[in-house]
């Protein structure tokens, strides 16, 4: 029989790893939180492993982590995941060519694509402008607001 970790929580450490648990935003660090308020209630990884709904490497690597960095090292580490094609610092450069194609969105990717030297998607394009262009418009027409455009969700609130 494995010998089992169990982490001793001071009642500093258990309300900050509850609040994480149940008021986090991201799933991943209340995953995380809940794996460490488990071991130390005294259980095994494997079972830790099935509540969570990882494997027991994870935890073992997760309890670690925590025993080392206390709380911040149960959160995601930035520059994780793949880095995005187009930057803030190309918005001028597609900004000008939206605005002169903006009917023809494949007409636009070509223009950017040779203008940047870089090759994505249609939706790639799609998606940056419309990211950007929130926040462009609002800029823009700080004086106008009756022209920036406001989304609400209609069938959420009904």
């Amino acid at each position: 029989m494995p010998k089992i970790t169990v982490i001793e929580l001071s009642a500093a450490q258990r309300t900050a790893l509850e609040n994480g648990h149940r008021n986090s935003a991201g799933c991943a660090f209340r995953g995380r939180c809940q794996m460490i308020l488990l071991k130390s209630q005294g259980r095994t990884s494997s079972e830790v492993a099935e509540i969570v709904g990882v494997c027991e490497m994870s935890v073992h690597n997760w309890v670690h982590r925590y025993q080392d960095q206390g709380i911040v090292g149960l959160e995601t580490k930035p520059g994780r995941g793949r880095k995005a094609i187009l930057q803030e610092q190309d918005l001028e450069s597609v900004r000008q060519v939206v605005v002169e194609h903006r009917q023809c969105l494949s007409v636009a990717k070509a223009e950017v694509e040779q203008a940047l030297g870089k090759s994505f998607s249609q939706e790639t394009l799609a998606r940056f402008v419309k990211k950007t262009v929130e926040v462009t418009s609002v800029c823009e027409n700080a004086r106008a607001a009756s022209r920036v455009r406001k989304f609400t969700h209609s069938k959420l609130k009904a």
